[in-house]
């Protein structure tokens, strides 16, 4: 049984989920939930019994110091409420957690019973996977949903997705049968820099969803996070001959593949969506602290590169260690 209280009554509420795990490349989408949560002071008002869900030998509880007493903090999702204002004040619920061990299908549902005795209108699942794009561009964010309407309406694709899916996945097509409009937005991170954090694709994921729920969002430093994030990504691939001509290929396939796109039309739209959201213009780059060069993926084999060493007395390069015999994980889809 549910019970809810202490929650106010809400204004035309959202919800939005992000996991961590699979479906969370460079943790992009559970950073975009983390950001809301913090910019809007969220009440965290439930939280899904641990034991129901996870393997905690695979995502194991930490113990830490609480003034000389030793506590527990178990992994499970939590919900919590803001109230976003403006002319048109409304709430989300943003359920932020770890993509679950077992039991999914009751956890959709549990979830959805949270949705339903909150009068939720439409449930947002933020979602990251690795692709082939290019980070010097423009993070693309895909909407989709298996709403044909909800596609009509709100200018999103029809999922035509067969294959491995998460829990993304499998809470979207829950919300469909249970008659609850559901979107999943995806921020493609580049494969050959995965490793967390991402603030350019958290970044791309917030806008997206100000133009779906037409609200502000406060991005905080998010911005400049972003700007840091690609000047120090861009300081290692020009480290990296094999990088660097890596990266060109993708750019030059993402410009040919977006030149249809770059017509009057869609150069204005964009325009009036940078319009809504920002008052002043961007700041100034500031390189990040980008470490060696294991921040950067081999992107023939995925696997993470050796910083680069000077050449010994001889003048010659050293030798490379063999490569490990693990290989990357899959790719997370939709």
């Amino acid at each position: 049984m549910i019970e809810l209280e202490g929650v106010p009554e809400l204004i035309d509420p959202v919800m939005v989920a992000a996991f961590e795990g699979w479906n969370d490349a460079g943790d992009a989408a559970s950073g975009a939930v983390t950001h809301l949560d913090r910019e809007w002071k969220g009440e965290v008002f439930a939280a899904l019994d641990a034991e129901d869900y996870y393997d905690f030998q695979v995502n194991r509880p930490t113990v830490w110091l609480d003034n000389g007493v030793r506590k527990v903090t178990w992994p499970t999702t939590r919900l919590s409420v803001v109230r976003v204002g403006g002319a048109k004040p409304r709430d989300l619920v943003l359920v932020r957690g770890i993509e679950p061990s077992m039991r999914w299908r009751s956890f959709c549902n549990e979830i959805l019973g949270f949705a339903h005795e909150l009068g939720v209108e439409m449930v947002v699942i933020l979602g990251a996977l690795l692709g082939d794009t290019p980070h010097t561009r423009p993070v693309p964010v895909s909407g989709v949903t298996s709403d044909p309407d909800l596609a009509r309406t709100m200018d999103l694709e029809e999922t035509r997705y067969e294959g491995p899916t998460g829990i993304v996945g499998i809470l979207q097509e829950a919300c469909t049968h249970a008659g609850v409009p559901a979107v999943s937005l995806w921020a493609a991170v580049p494969h050959y820099v995965s490793q967390p954090p991402n603030p350019k694709a958290t970044l791309a994921l917030l806008n997206r969803l100000e133009d779906l729920l037409d609200i502000r969002i406060p991005l905080g430093e998010l911005p400049e996070d972003a700007r840091a994030w690609q000047v120090g990504v861009d300081q290692l691939a020009a480290e990296d001959s094999e990088v660097a001509e890596y990266v060109q290929t993708l750019e030059e396939a993402r410009d040919t593949a977006d030149l249809p796109e770059a017509s009057g039309e869609a150069i204005a739209r964009e325009f009036e969506r940078y319009l809504r959201r920002r008052d002043g213009g961007p700041g100034p780059a500031v390189a990040g602290d980008p470490g060696d060069g294991s921040y950067l993926r081999d992107p023939s084999s995925g696997r993470p590169k050796g910083p680069r060493r000077k050449p010994d007395a001889s003048g010659e390069d050293p030798v490379d260690p063999p490569p490990p015999d693990d290989t990357p994980p899959d790719t997370p889809t939709p």
